[in-house]
């Protein structure tokens, strides 16, 4: 039998600091302005263990690696979903990225074995297609004015989402895009105001989330369609897969929402995540040609034999792997990790009362300086397999960790690794001078506004 110990008496319990009262409106105002900004202030001010006023709410931020240890894993079973996934499920639905216990486990163990390492093999060949496509397209720029590179990451990442995951040519569907953008959107603005604007309100952001959703729904329907018309031969594609989930609901309503629900979480954090770890992975490298160099020199030595790369040729991209491991160290693509205590805690010797809100942050675990030296500075060497011996696990947690732990995360890396490599091999990249690049922490930490980059050909 195990014995659990009550937590401490009222008056020895306790608590995490926090601002003043009075300085509520202004932390408000400052986090719909710049959620980094504040994060970083918050723990900087108040140290690993804070209590953040937002408006109603009050945020218990914990920021060491044994606290995002504990509420993650240890007494994961303790934690759901909290502040902003679960108001994102007003626009979302019950997708994989909100959805909570028997439910969660019932898509997790339906999605799961599309992410197998076998299948992902098999797609290699498409990944190293889209990438040579992607490359031949910025080729095309050489000499030319500014291309937007974040725009260009994210419809390959959703070309190769499509042919991976949908076994589905997504370039023929152009709304897609601009719909899942809405969607966001709306689901990031939904956790921001706490859900306090009504979604059938008249105003431009709802009708573009309205839109969207509906364009998505029609895209979905097809998909569907399609693929119960032209079975796949193996049928391990995630429409596949769905369509079998659901063979026993008889409302086809209740099967084209849910299809909607699973298809568009699916794509939204699949290709966002991939896209911005590439657009930030080009812009730092950008700001160290030598590092550029290197990676330049391995693509040209791992292609070189003119072979089609296999899956076990992965290993060759030792020091691409190392660029996008410290790439998500400054700017995780999971940048936050809210959580509801179930019931009352002790997190870190901090008292935490039941149906709190609790926030794990990567992005401020990663530049932890009890954890990292010089946490802001961009060094990839960080993650030589050879000299990263001894790194507390939970210091670095780019997907996650837990029974939450990204589901989606070694197709990630195998595209990005690819991806990079690939246009290192043949390319040279170069920020707009003057541009000022900054984070924008969605569902995924995007570039804002976008990464204008010139275009040039190594010869």
């Amino acid at each position: 039998m195990t014995v659990t110990s009550a937590p401490p008496p009222a008056k020895t319990r306790r608590i995490p600091p926090r601002p003043p009262i009075s300085a509520t409106p202004n932390l408000v105002r400052r986090m719909m302005r710049d959620r980094l900004e504040v994060m970083d202030w918050v723990v900087a001010e108040y140290g690993d263990a804070v209590r953040l006023p937002l408006g109603p709410k009050i945020m218990h931020v914990f920021n060491h690696p044994d606290h995002a240890r504990y509420v993650l894993a240890d007494n994961a079973a303790n934690y759901r979903k909290g502040m902003g996934l679960v108001h994102a499920r007003r626009v979302l639905g019950d997708g994989l990225l909100t959805s909570e216990g028997d439910l969660w486990r019932k898509q997790r163990k339906t999605i799961q074995p599309v992410f197998q390492a076998r299948r992902l093999a098999r797609h290699l060949d498409t990944i190293v297609e889209e990438a040579e496509k992607l490359v031949a397209g910025l080729r095309t720029h050489v000499g030319q004015g500014p291309v937007d590179v974040r725009e260009e990451m994210t419809s390959l990442a959703l070309g190769v989402l499509g042919r991976t995951l949908i076994d589905a040519d997504l370039s023929e569907y152009d709304r897609i895009g601009p719909a899942i953008d809405a969607m966001q959107s709306q689901a990031v603005f939904e956790m921001m105001t706490l859900n306090s604007v009504p979604i059938w309100a008249p105003l431009p952001r709802q009708r573009r989330f309205h839109q969207g959703r509906k364009d998505l729904q029609e895209i979905v329907d097809r998909l569907a369609a399609h693929r119960a018309a032209n079975p796949s031969e193996d049928g391990d594609d995630v429409i596949s897969r769905l369509i079998e989930s659901f063979k026993d609901e008889p409302d086809k309503q209740v099967v084209s929402t849910r299809m909607r629900e699973e298809l568009v979480t699916l794509l939204l954090a699949g290709h966002e995540t991939t896209a911005s770890t590439l657009s930030w992975a080009l812009y730092l490298t950008d700001q160290q040609p030598e590092i550029w160099e290197r990676l330049h020199e391995e693509a040209v030595e791992a292609f070189g034999g003119g072979e089609p790369l296999t899956y076990q040729d992965l290993y060759k991209f030792k020091y691409t792997h190392m660029v996008l491991e410290e790439t998500m160290r400054l700017f995780p693509p999971v940048w936050i990790l809210p959580r509801i205590s179930l019931e009352e805690d002790e997190v870190g010797g901090y008292y935490v009362p039941a149906g709190a809100d609790v926030l794990i942050c990567p992005y401020l675990l990663h530049r932890h300086p009890g954890f990292w030296d010089q946490p802001t500075k961009f060094d990839p060497e960080r993650f030589d397999p050879d000299k990263a011996g001894g790194r507390n696990r939970y210091a670095y947690i780019p997907f996650g960790a837990g029974p939450r732990f990204c589901v989606g995360n070694n197709l990630g890396m195998m595209e990005a690794t690819i991806v990079l490599a690939t246009i290192a091999r043949e390319l040279r990249l170069k920020k707009v001078p003057g541009y000022k690049v900054r984070g924008e922490p969605m569902l995924a930490l995007r570039i804002k506004d976008g990464l204008p980059m010139t275009i040039h050909s190594r010869g």
